[in-house]
């Protein structure tokens, strides 16, 4: 033991420190108050660094210090987000039969088609626009809110555990099937502690009780069994990640130069199966109204953390006199086919013939759309670093860094955003990503790379 604490001091004392960070962010951190949260989680993306610098081979240190980190999480109430009260509506919901796409909760409130312990609580922690608006979260999202609200017996905070635990395991399942990746590509597998480890992921998806890092798990699965050549039992997998979170149908299109044509159709033709397979236990004739509804708000109603959108609302509104409610509705409905013809782009322009390849281009497409995207919550890059470690690229590592400046529209009552932090959060990221895409290692990464 002596000889251990001799050779691991430093990174033990890290640990601790960061054990004793992540207590003080679950347990005594009100998000109104910026400084301190910055503080702690600039503190802790330091610790964590020097822990990696230190350890970086020592699989076991790490591991246990990840799983340590989140633990810590276990039984407190998300601080930075009210999500978690829909998920566990939606959950009670299926529990009690009734199909959380059909009916809003003010609707089911004000109808009185279902009673249960936590309907109160829940109705009234989640926010009033999401009180009002039908579920967003797709079939295997809500499988996962039901088995919490089925574990948890009716208790919030027995289901808030149960969604903990989920999200946790998904992460170690990120870990072990990232490192095996990792090691088909010939890269230093001890790159995926940068996601494991990275304090952006375990404070909003183990803390804040955020799934992108299910949809991730099921993601990295299925690009590792491709990476294998075993891509017919990747389809289902695939279909998997698109039905916790919609993303990744974003990518399907850059398989095409991967596979080839015929391969091609029949991975999408069993990738579209596979999630019609999922999706059909849900579906009534009003679904696919009631569900475009919500998602189309996304793109048409709501900003947050914006980067290009920010520049353009600034010069429309004021040199054109544009009008922000319209602005955004056309701006939404731009992005949406920007977003398809910049997907196509990375397609066809470039070779995409290893699977490497394919992967920064997914990380070049994801990039570009939450670059153009009015909405970009610090949780969405969780799922641009959990892949781009797979890469070359280090620019979302740096962004899982400074998004944290965009939770200062919380510390105003009327949530108004710093739009110079903005700016110092994209010039960095963007400033990185020019760097990494220009300056380094161009032999590495010029566009047209197979």
């Amino acid at each position: 033991m002596q000889s251990y604490w001799r050779l691991h001091r430093y990174p033990i004392l890290f640990a601790v420190a960061c054990i004793l960070f992540y207590w003080s962010f679950a347990y005594n951190l009100v998000r109104t108050d910026f400084v301190k949260l910055f503080m702690l989680f600039g503190a802790t993306f330091y610790l964590t660094y020097k822990i990696i610098q230190f350890e970086k081979w020592n699989f076991k240190f790490l591991l246990i210090v990840g799983i340590l980190f989140r633990l810590v999480f276990l039984i407190a109430e998300p601080n930075l987000s009210q999500d978690f009260y829909r998920f566990i509506w939606d959950g009670e919901l299926i529990k009690n039969g009734i199909n959380p796409y059909l009916y809003t909760p003010d609707q089911i409130m004000e109808e009185g088609m279902v009673s249960f312990t936590s309907m109160n609580e829940l109705h009234e922690g989640m926010s009033a626009l999401n009180a009002r608006h039908y579920s967003n979260y797709p079939p295997v999202n809500q499988v996962l809110f039901a088995l919490a609200s089925i574990l948890g017996e009716g208790s919030v905070m027995g289901s808030m555990i149960a969604m903990r635990l989920t999200v946790i395991l998904a992460d170690l399942g990120v870990l072990y099937f990232g490192r095996k990746l990792l090691q088909n590509l010939n890269k230093a597998n001890h790159m995926a502690f940068w996601y494991f480890l990275n304090p952006l992921v375990i404070i909003e998806l183990t803390g804040n009780l955020h799934f992108e890092g299910v949809m991730l798990f099921f993601f990295v699965w299925a690009l590792y069994l491709i990476s294998k050549n075993k891509w017919l039992w990747a389809t289902p997998i695939y279909a998997i990640s698109i039905m916790v979170k919609l993303m990744p149908i974003l990518f399907l299109p850059i398989f095409l130069k991967y596979f080839g044509f015929k391969k091609s159709v029949v991975f999408y033709t069993l990738v579209i199966l596979g999630c019609a397979a999922l999706l059909l236990p849900f579906y009534s004739p009003i679904f696919i109204d009631n569900y475009a509804e919500t998602v189309g708000l996304w793109f048409s109603n709501f900003e947050f953390n914006a980067s290009m959108y920010n520049v353009v609302k600034k010069i429309a509104v004021t040199y054109y006199e544009a009008k922000p409610w319209e602005l955004i509705d056309s701006y939404g409905s731009m992005l949406t086919k920007a977003i398809i013809v910049i997907v196509l782009l990375f397609t066809f322009l470039r070779k995409n013939q290893k699977l490497q390849s394919v992967i920064t281009s997914m990380v070049f497409a994801l990039a570009c759309y939450y670059f153009l995207s009015s909405t970009v919550h610090p949780w969405y890059v969780v799922f641009l670093l959990g892949f781009a470690i797979f890469t070359d690229y280090r620019f979302p590592l740096v962004w899982s860094c400074t998004i944290i400046l965009s939770y200062y529209a919380y510390s105003n009552p009327d949530y108004k955003e710093n739009l110079w932090l903005l700016a110092v959060e994209y010039i960095l990221v963007i400033g990185f990503f020019i760097y990494e895409m220009i300056g380094s290692r161009p032999k590495k990464l010029y566009f047209f790379k197979k």
